[in-house]
Formats: C-alpha cells, structure tokens, sequence
C-alpha cells in the first residue's frame, strides 16, 4: 500500500495524481459545507429567525475549533510529506503524534474557557435577549462538550491524506457530514430539542469520524508514518517549529475570519435578526464554492509537498499549474450557478420574505469573489507545501481581518447594511493581487533552481 502512494506522488501522470487526490477531499469538503447548511436549514425550519441567528452568532467561537485543527493538521500533513519525501519515516511518526496530542489538549482547554467564561463571551458575539439562550445550547453542545471530537476530526483528516490516503480521509469527514443530517432532524424535531438538537447532532457526528480515523491509523500502525502513540510525541527535530509556522497562515486565516464574521454579525443585528439571519444564510451557501477550492488545495498540498523536498521541481510545477486551472474553472461556474439560483436557494433554508431578501443580496455579493478567493487560497497552499513562512503569514493577514474589516465600518457607515457584503468583494480583490505579487517571484525562483540542478 505505502508503495503504492509513492507511486502516486513520484510516478503517476500529474493529472491522475491529482484527481486521485483532490476529488475525495472536494467530495468531503461538500459534504461538510452542506452539513453546515443542514444545520442552517433544519433550524430554519422551525420558522425562528432567532434560532437562526443564534446558530450564525454562535458560529465563530466554533470555526475558531477548525482553526486549531488546521495549525496542526496542515503544518503536520506539510511535514510530513516533506519528512516522507527525504525518506525520513521516524520523523513523519514523531509529526503525527505531536500534531494530534497537542491539539487535542489546546481543544479540550478552549472548551473549558468558552464553558467559564460564557457570559462574557455571548454578548461580544452579539448575542441578546432574543438569542442568548440559544446561543447557550449551541455552543454548549458544539463546543464545551465536542471541542477535541470536532479538531481531531479535522486534524486527523488532513494527516491521513499526508501520507497519500485521500479517498480515505474523506471518507471519514463524509461519515461525520452524513451522520449528522441524518442526525439533525431527529433531535430537532423527534425530540424537540431545537437548536441544540441541531448541536448534539453535530457533536455525535464529529465524534464518529474521529473514531473512524483512529481506528483507520491503529490498523495500519505498522506500515503507516502516521502515528497517535504518545511514544512517539517529540518535540526534538524542531518539529513543533515547523508544524507551527507552516500551520499559522491557516490559524490567521480562521481567526481572522472570526473578527471578519463578527463584525459583519455586530453590524448587521443593529438593523435586525432577520438582517443577521440572512447573512448568515448567504454565507453558508458561499462557502460551498470556499470549500470545493480548499479541497482543491488540501488534496493537492501532499503531492506538491512531496515533489518539493525530493527536489522533483518540474514535477511539482506541473501540478501547481494544473491545479491551478481545475481551480478557477470551478470557482468560476460555482459563482455563475450561485448568481443565476440565489432566490430560490435561499428559499429552501426559511420561508420569511425579509430574511430571503437580505440573503439573496448578499449571496450574489460575496460569492462573484470566488475565483479570487481560489487563486489566493492556492498561492497561500503552495507556499505552505514548500515551507515558505512569510508569504503565507501575510496573505492570512490580507485575506479576511483587516482590510475587510475597515471596509464594512466605512462602506455600513456610507451606504448602511446593503454595502457591507462590497467590502468582501474589494477585500478578496486586495488579496488576490498581493497573491499574484508574491507568486511570481517564488514561481520565477523555481524555474532558477530547475535550470542549476541541470547544469
């Protein structure tokens, strides 16, 4: 089987390679968008728009979870590659168990401290009277109680597909996302419990893809480089180091995502809970083009991780390349589709003729960004395939958090709710360009380095 990957990575037509490994993960990273909407969906209807927007209000303490999950899912799954690519097994072992103990422990932490210091957290979130008990029951379920279910999730996931094995990785993710709409009406509606039937289902289902992953690495513990053994934790060979700084760019990307969420979420309810539940509307069916780009990069990022530390360069090239072009053919007809079906999409989550229209205004917004936010999402994996620390960092800056940020108060402040989702819009364009600016440097060095080892 370990044979069989390496041919994947080193042998196999570029082409092959990466839709062995890209379709799984997209395939998984649908499923897992649409189970978010589910959530959305099902909720709605109950025809609460309180409930609604307590589950998009509640909604950045969870992503932060990912966030974490990613540090040491991405930044591992990188060094591991590379580790596998330099033919240094013990050190993909060491990785691999540093990455999932260390996360479980900071997730099991940040469920304590969301449980403690709730009161204080709910209303900075925007919470009110209408919403804060429902923001309670979510988080409670989602969070205090499913935090290291939720990262380990994630976590394990992408080590998985470090090692070659995409088809299984996302197969575990599509167990959770499947399980959980399965799940949700059930508790929402058979036992009437509501929004937090919603966030039971979503915990008991990330809980049984994280028994699926550790089950799939502990059968094949003997041939794998992937290891959850506490004997092999380390923190020699700068492991942590490396994990970390390739791992933060998409640390920032997620917390900085928050602070973009949140302020979009305290300026919207200033208007209405309608307002607030039809962003989030919006927002959960734009992440559906996000999330077939981030399975793009994330399936792509062990073959160029691989190439890259064996010093294969034009191997790598070609994959970056034709990743490239999968990408924002994509984005590009996931955009057109999302434009032309906003109103009728948006009615299947809430039959509220307010809530509809404000998601139908911001749905056609934000997602005409989505071939930008391919090409920057790309550029940012090809720089954390190949352990580049600086440009990664600063594109996680530009990409949500910052500009976006300034942008909504000035353009709320000139044009009022309606003119919030065009900060996205000028925000992601920002980013892509500075995207390009990097690149074309790095791609030049590249070609620098082909034409040395030739000679």
């Amino acid at each position: 089987m370990q044979i069989e990957k390496t041919d994947l990575f080193e042998k196999a037509p570029v082409s092959k390679a990466i839709l062995s490994l890209v379709i799984p993960t997209i395939i998984s990273q649908i499923i897992f968008v649409i189970y978010n909407m589910a959530d959305t969906f099902f909720i709605g209807q109950l025809g609460d728009p309180n409930q609604v927007a307590a589950a998009t209000l509640a909604m950045p303490p969870f992503v932060l979870l990912t966030g974490i999950a990613n540090i040491f899912g991405i930044g591992g799954a990188s060094l591991i590659s590379r580790s596998l690519g330099n033919g240094d097994k013990e050190k993909a072992k060491n990785c691999s168990a540093f990455s999932v103990w260390t996360a479980a422990i900071i997730a099991f932490l940040y469920g304590m401290v969301m449980f403690c210091f709730r009161s204080a957290v709910f209303p900075v979130l925007g919470a009110d009277v209408s919403t804060y008990g429902f923001c309670l029951d979510y988080i409670f379920w989602t969070i205090t109680v499913g935090a290291v279910p939720t990262v380990l999730n994630v976590c394990l996931g992408h080590l998985i597909r470090s090692e070659g094995f995409s088809r299984q990785a996302s197969a575990g993710m599509a167990l959770g996302g499947i399980l959980n709409m399965i799940l949700d009406p059930i508790f929402i509606f058979g036992f009437h419990f509501e929004i937090a039937g919603a966030a039971i289902a979503t915990m008991l289902s990330n809980s049984a893809a994280t028994i699926y992953f550790l089950l799939f690495i502990v059968r094949r513990r003997k041939i794998s480089a992937i290891s959850v053994s506490p004997k092999h934790y380390s923190l020699k060979n700068k492991i942590p180091a490396e994990v970390l700084a390739v791992g933060l760019p998409s640390f920032l990307m997620i917390v900085l995502g928050i602070l973009s969420s949140w302020t979009a979420n305290k300026l919207v309810v200033s208007y209405s809970n309608q307002a607030v539940a039809g962003m989030g509307i919006a927002k959960k069916l734009d992440m559906l083009t996000f999330a077939i780009a981030n399975g793009m990069t994330q399936g792509v990022l062990p073959l160029i991780a691989y190439n890259f530390s064996a010093k294969n360069h034009d191997r790598m090239r070609e994959a970056i390349k034709t990743a490239f072009s999968y990408c924002l053919v994509v984005a590009v007809t996931c955009t057109i589709l999302l434009l032309v079906f906003a109103v009728p999409i948006s009615q299947l989550f809430i039959d509220d003729a307010e809530t509809i229209a404000y998601a139908k205004h911001f749905l056609r917004i934000i997602c005409i960004t989505c071939p930008a936010i391919s090409i920057t999402t790309m550029i940012i994996t090809l720089f954390q395939a190949t352990a580049q620390k600086v440009q990664p960092t600063v594109l996680s800056i530009l990409k949500r958090g910052v500009v976006d940020v300034f942008l909504m108060m000035l353009m709320n402040r000139i044009v009022g709710v309606n003119g919030i989702p065009w900060a996205t819009f000028v925000a992601d364009i920002f980013a892509m360009l500075v995207a390009v600016c990097l690149f074309v440097p790095y791609w030049k060095s590249v070609k620098v380095n082909i034409r040395c080892e030739v000679v």
